[in-house]
């Protein structure tokens, strides 16, 4: 007798709504708040000197601070 060897692929879960819908908005949402919250607090007390260079390393480190934490979202 001849045994057939048949690979079987097990089918990925589908992701759950609340993967799918909720998760990227709250990750948006997250993400939206702190860039803003951030930039507004860099220019709050501007000290002599510092002119542009200050908000824009601020939203800089909000953003990847953002993409580090809620990237794989």
């Amino acid at each position: 007798q001849e045994v057939l060897e048949v690979e079987v692929k097990a089918e990925r879960p589908r992701p759950r709504w609340y993967e799918r819908h909720v998760q990227p908005c709250v990750a948006e949402l997250l993400g939206t708040a702190l860039f803003i919250f951030v930039g507004c607090l860099s220019v709050l007390e501007e000290p002599v000197g510092t002119g542009r260079l200050q908000p824009a390393l601020a939203h800089g480190l909000a953003l990847g601070v953002t993409v580090a934490v809620l990237g794989d979202i």
